[in-house]
């Protein structure tokens, strides 16, 4: 197993989504796909307070309550890192409407407090903003944040799907205030790239961008270190499945391009196309730590071995060129 940094903490190349488990992807699956994950020796495992609440039947806290029984009914202590997101969670106010619970103090000490029960942890390891809040001032959110770490409530911040601009507001009040800054930041990328402007699918999906590469890039340069983690790495199948066809976004020739070289690369390593693009992003530029998320024995095996497989400074170079 790889592994890589996260604040000041080591952590496994490969991080687990737990965003099905215990909903679609029934308890004892779960459980078992999270024992041989840590087995492997995965430590780095991600979930949020609202998955998932668009299933049947969903309330939005399945993944977190099957994470506390596991982790109960293992022992897993701190040796497990466990990164949560806050601020999606649908509410329903007095005239029926939905929307989602924010990033306000308030919403951000009730809904980590949540979290924590639910995980049974005493401190979150990592907790994000999972979206943005054009309703709540990025400072109010910040400093909620650093209250909740003051607490001892949560050891490492992060901001997931916000637009750089957001971000850099994020730095400068917390360097304003002293606060403690978010050091884990999440969104979607893959080996494909959409075209720009083209919406996604998925509503709420906030794709990396050149500018957002050039932002950790430059702070690193500036001694501030992120770690980049990134969902929808294997486009959920379409690297490998018929039924499981790109969306729109994909339909331009760099896609039949960069799978051409793909295909290359895997031919000379005996990989399969799913572990390339996660050998890929491991050797990214900036740093990246590859999100999957799994519903079978079979896919996690095959995820896992990706992380033993090392791509030549030429073939990541080629890979990488193509447009």
């Amino acid at each position: 197993m790889r592994h890589t940094t996260l604040g000041d903490r080591r952590v496994s190349a490969l991080c687990l989504g737990a965003m099905q488990f215990g909903s679609t992807t029934d308890p004892d699956t779960s459980l078992a796909l999270l024992d041989r994950f840590v087995d492997a020796g995965g430590t780095f495992i991600d979930t949020a307070d609202c998955y998932q609440f668009w299933v049947d039947g969903g309330q939005g806290h399945e993944s977190e309550t099957l994470l506390g029984r596991w982790r109960r009914e293992r022992g897993v202590t701190d040796e497990v890192v466990i990164a949560t997101k806050l601020g999606a969670q649908p509410t329903v106010s007095e005239t029926g409407e939905k929307a989602p619970e924010g990033l306000s103090a308030r919403a951000v000490a009730t809904a980590a407090e949540r979290s924590r029960r639910r995980l049974g942890m005493d401190t979150l390891d990592v907790l994000y903003a999972h979206c943005e809040d054009p309703r709540t001032p990025i400072e109010e959110t910040m400093g909620a944040f650093a209250e909740l770490v003051s607490q001892g409530a949560v050891g490492e911040l992060g901001m997931s799907n916000h637009h750089t601009w957001r971000l850099e507001r994020a730095r400068a009040a917390t360097a304003t205030h002293g606060w403690p800054r978010p050091r884990v930041l999440q969104y979607r990328y893959s080996y494909l790239q959409p075209r720009a402007g083209v919406p996604l699918l998925a509503g709420g999906h906030m794709h990396v961008t050149p500018d957002l590469l050039d932002f950790v890039r430059a702070e690193a340069k500036d001694g501030r270190e992120h770690t980049l983690v990134v969902y929808t790495s294997l486009l959920s199948g379409a690297y490998t499945r018929p039924d499981r066809p790109l969306e729109y976004a994909y339909d331009h020739p760099g896609t039949s391009a960069r799978l051409a070289v793909l295909d290359e690369v895997a031919g000379e390593t005996g990989a399969t196309r799913n572990q390339v693009v996660l050998a890929w992003l491991m050797d990214h530029d900036p740093a990246i730590v590859p999100l999957v998320g799994v519903s079978s024995l079979a896919q996690l095996d095959e995820a896992l071995e990706a992380t033993d497989l090392r791509l030549s400074t030429e073939q990541h170079a080629r890979l990488t060129a193509v447009h």
